[in-house]
């Protein structure tokens, strides 16, 4: 029997986050019978999880921060020598492409993209080295992933990448999971609702904020709405100061961070993205999977072309609360209890058509350093 290529997905650590999550999702959908896989954790150091299938080799290297674990990030590579590396997150894919000069020539490295380049920089969270480093260290990967086109050509505008590098992929969703989510889930919810549901990383990007505003708002018009938020994150204390400030303490709930957010989809009567950018997130997604109407804020191009002119998504027409509220108060004033909607655009997603992308392309990947 020939020898499986040895693939290795890194990313720091399997919390909450969209990256992460896809990076789960690719551990249980790539084919074990194609190629050994493993995954690099680069800041944990607990190596068991039920996220992760048995036939998947999990490396907790434990180091405090991923900029610190070059060394031992190097050292993982060395041992393995994989055919290829997948790596998952901007600041670690800054990290593995520095080290690339000393990796084994025969692996290839893949990096996936999870935001849009443009708005991270100017949004001022990221190192002032950012965009540097996209400029001169993107080109040295053989693929960059991005999930939409439009992310592909703000990141080409920002780096200096040969058309054939940039690759564009779906997120995988688990389609499975999401519809056979139990009925009994309708006790998340009390009352008559509307109940909103959103779904992220509570971070200024996210928009959170500009969802309790617009939440305040909409409650003049529907007093018995409910809003819950999933997630952890920086801005947490300030949400709930906000939340105080507005006086909707009794009606806006943090549930903190939840492994599987489709056991509130059953009683939600709808799911909010209000996000000031975005790249392509999977609670979107997944809430398109499970026929969820859905209101967001048009934070990328790509979020625009995805739902625009969309039965059962309302789109803001500005990145704003005031937008906000209006496509929210369009959406409550057409939907009735239980409206769900097929969302068919999301079938391309589902985890066995987006997994036979990601094969495609590491099998050329693979034949092309065979030659």
């Amino acid at each position: 029997m020939a020898e499986r290529p040895r693939v290795l997905l890194l990313i720091p650590h399997l919390g909450g986050g969209g990256a992460e999550h896809v990076t789960a999702l690719l551990t249980r959908g790539l084919s074990p019978q194609k190629y050994e896989l493993h995954l690099g954790l680069i800041t944990e150091s607990v190596i068991a999880s039920d996220l992760v299938p048995l036939w998947v080799t999990i490396h907790a290297l434990g180091a405090p921060r991923v900029r610190s674990s070059a060394m031992r990030l190097l050292r993982l590579v060395r041992t393995l020598e994989p055919d290829l590396i997948l790596s998952g997150m901007a600041h670690l894919n800054f990290l593995v492409l520095l080290l690339r000069p000393l990796f084994p020539d025969k692996t290839r490295v893949v990096v996936r993209q999870n935001a849009t380049v443009s708005g991270d920089l100017r949004s001022g969270r990221l190192p002032a080295y950012s965009g540097l480093f996209y400029r001169l260290l993107y080109p040295m990967a053989d693929r960059i992933v991005c999930q939409t086109r439009a992310m592909a050509e703000d990141l080409a505008s920002r780096s200096r990448l040969g058309e054939a590098q940039v690759e564009v992929l779906a997120n995988p969703v688990d389609a499975a999971a999401i519809r056979s989510a139990g009925e009994d889930t309708e006790d998340h919810w009390h009352g008559p609702g509307p109940h909103l549901l959103a779904v992220g990383r509570l971070s200024f990007e996210k928009g959170f904020d500009l969802l309790l505003e617009a939440f305040a708002s909409l409650r003049v018009k529907f007093p018995e709405a409910k809003l819950t938020i999933l997630g952890t994150g920086p801005e947490l204390d300030s949400l709930i100061a906000l939340r105080c400030q507005l006086r909707v303490e009794a009606s806006v709930r943090f549930a903190g961070h939840v492994l599987h957010p489709e056991q509130f989809f059953a009683g939600a009567t709808l799911f909010v993205l209000p996000s000031r950018q975005e790249g392509m997130p999977n609670a979107l997604l997944e809430a398109a999977m499970g026929g969820l109407p859905i209101v967001a804020l048009p934070a990328s191009e790509g979020i625009v072309n995805l739902l625009e002119g969309k039965q059962g998504a309302w789109l803001g027409t500005e990145v704003s609360s005031r937008a906000l509220t209006g496509a929210l108060l369009a959406a409550l004033v057409s939907l009735h209890p239980r409206h769900r909607f097929p969302h068919t655009w999301v079938e391309s997603y589902r985890m066995e058509c987006a997994i036979q992308g990601y094969e495609r392309m590491i099998d050329e990947m693979l034949h092309e350093q065979a030659r």
